[in-house]
């Protein structure tokens, strides 16, 4: 199977570079921005901390126990303090990755059996997921567009997922590192248009609230960013997704993506929301830090934590919450505010537990991280 993450990554920071030279450039030398959390739980109901039209506040969030979600089967056999700190990962909700090593025939069953799964067969429940279709992507979208197989195999399989979850309460993440799709072959907006045509796809569900993701704020300037989004289909969506695959800061995603959604008022698109990943940020550095010291790693296998002080290192940020403003977080009282008028959630995209974020699951990173965490 070829999930996200199983390429070589020396092409895929090469890409990265291309896209955003002079952005690392200027961020190179930026400190992170240290947050502190001291939480144990993550809120997921309407407060005053939230925006009053958020379609994620007020329910709760489904969390899968199966085999589909590689932390759970480890959590399932573990004892002890290891079943202890296993559990601040399986027990979250998580946004599963649903990609194109799932056939166009399976595709069905399997989201019907994950939803099932994760809301217990509670129609109210929320499920998160990520759904990581589009071939060619990363470094490889770079040197070739979709042959005409792929982009009707991409249709057929959206299609199919999208009548499966029908009317359920859905936050999808579309399609992780967006960023890649500005770098097909001769500017070519055909990745774009493919992404774009799921989006108003799964938007015309009901119950399913669809984010498109962005990049992060170490990685595309504002206005490119607005104008990937734009080239997305960001006006058919809720809005746009941020961090999926980064370590930056919190604090830094809010105020970036609150000048996205003004940007993209200002192109005709007013009222956007975004979604923050938290996952791997507990701890916060960007790409550019990391450039300057990789340790021999991949990005995406950037080094754990390995006490809870430490710093520019790989450990559980804030937990999944619509409770976007509370101070519970650490942030500061300005981020505060922005979050709680522009953000929908902090959501947990990334998955520092498995191998360079994809497949397989690593149970030394996973306890890495889960021991080290300043957030529970």
């Amino acid at each position: 199977m070829r999930e996200r993450g199983l390429v070589p990554y020396r092409g895929r920071v090469l890409c990265r570079l291309v896209l955003s030279l002079a952005l690392l450039a200027a961020l190179a030398a930026v400190a992170p921005d240290q947050e502190v959390g001291t939480t144990t739980a993550a809120p997921t109901s309407t407060t005053s901390t939230t925006s009053a039209d958020n379609p994620l506040a007020g329910r709760a969030w489904g969390v899968y126990r199966g085999a589909a979600e590689l932390v759970w089967e480890p959590y399932e056999r573990a004892t002890g303090q290891r079943k202890t700190l296993l559990a601040k990962i399986a027990l979250q909700p998580k946004s599963k990755w649903f990609g194109d090593w799932i056939s166009d025939d399976t595709i069905a069953d399997k989201v019907r059996d994950y939803v099932a799964t994760a809301t217990g067969g509670d129609p109210e429940v929320l499920v998160p997921m990520t759904v990581f279709r589009v071939m060619p992507w990363e470094q490889e979208a770079c040197t070739r567009l979709p042959t005409r197989a792929e982009k009707a195999s991409y249709r057929r399989w959206i299609n199919r997922f999208a009548s499966a979850l029908g009317e359920t309460h859905t936050l999808m993440v579309l399609q992780p590192d967006g960023p890649f799709a500005r770098c097909a072959p001769r500017g070519s907006k055909v990745p774009s248009q493919l992404v774009a045509w799921a989006a108003r796809t799964f938007a015309a569900l009901p119950n399913t609230h669809v984010y498109l993701d962005a990049g992060a704020a170490d990685w595309l300037h504002v206005d490119d960013a607005v104008q990937l989004l734009v080239d997305l289909g960001v006006e058919h969506v809720r809005g746009f997704a941020l961090n999926t695959t980064h370590y930056d800061a919190t604090s830094s995603q809010v105020s970036y993506g609150a000048e996205v959604v003004a940007g993209l008022a200002a192109r005709g698109l007013p009222g956007k929301h975004f979604v923050v990943d938290t996952t791997q940020n507990g701890r916060p550095f960007t790409h550019a830090q990391w450039a300057a010291d990789p340790r021999g790693r991949p990005f995406d296998d950037a080094a754990t934590c390995r006490t809870p002080a430490g710093l520019r290192c790989v450990t559980l940020g804030i937990p999944p919450t619509a409770d976007v403003g509370s101070p519970a977080w650490g942030l500061p009282a300005r981020v505060r505010a922005l979050a709680a008028e522009h953000v929908d959630g902090f959501v947990w995209t990334g998955r520092p537990w498995l191998h360079q974020q994809s497949h397989p699951f690593d149970l030394a990173r996973a306890l890495a991280v889960a021991r080290t965490t300043p957030y529970q």
